[in-house]
């Protein structure tokens, strides 16, 4: 198979989509830091670049969070030439197998909650390079995790209330808001 690679803008400007024809993983893995990668060659080799501050996997494509002062004008034919590489030589992003099926765990209400941010929102935040994980229902508030180009991201907190929260509160009646818990 021809791997292609091409790149999207997301609404965070420091991260940037690198989208493949092939599937790369089922769900998704953020390695935030250097020290988080360890366990993924892929993400581990991406490090290695001085100007690489964040990884992100989702299905086809890897989000790469850039440090302050570098341009992706500069990087970018670089980064579209190593993932195709990586891509083509199969670097494994996680050694072991850590996917599975979706389990939604909790009270009636948590496992709504789950459902909809699974079905709805999950993937319109991989759109933009993103991911969203839920972390806690406790009297009315939602807690969950923005990763990959959402964390960070200076639209992320319009996208969590004007979004997220609408969207639960209209079909989860016992939500009163949504919060982001901070990495």
């Amino acid at each position: 198979m021809n791997i292609n690679v091409y790149t999207e803008l997301t609404p965070n400007p420091a991260t940037m989509k690198f989208i493949v024809n092939k599937l790369l993983i089922n769900g998704s893995a953020d390695y935030p830091t250097k020290e988080s990668a360890e366990k993924s060659p892929f993400a581990k080799e991406l490090y290695k670049f001085s100007f690489v501050n964040g990884v992100f996997f989702a299905s086809n494509f890897v989000t790469i969070t850039k440090t302050d002062g570098s341009e992706w004008a500069d990087i970018e034919p670089i980064m579209k030439e190593f993932v195709k590489g990586a891509v083509e030589s199969e670097l494994k992003i996680q050694l072991e197998d850590t996917q599975g099926e979706t389990n939604f765990e909790g009270s009636d209400t948590e496992v709504k909650i789950q459902q909809i941010l699974h079905d709805y929102v999950r993937p319109a935040v991989e759109q933009d390079g993103g991911a969203i994980s839920y972390r806690s229902f406790n009297e009315g508030v939602v807690t969950v995790e923005l990763r990959g180009s959402c964390s960070g991201c200076p639209s992320s907190t319009i996208t969590l209330k004007a979004g997220i929260e609408n969207l639960l509160k209209r079909m989860v009646p016992e939500v009163t808001e949504v919060v982001s818990e901070a990495l």
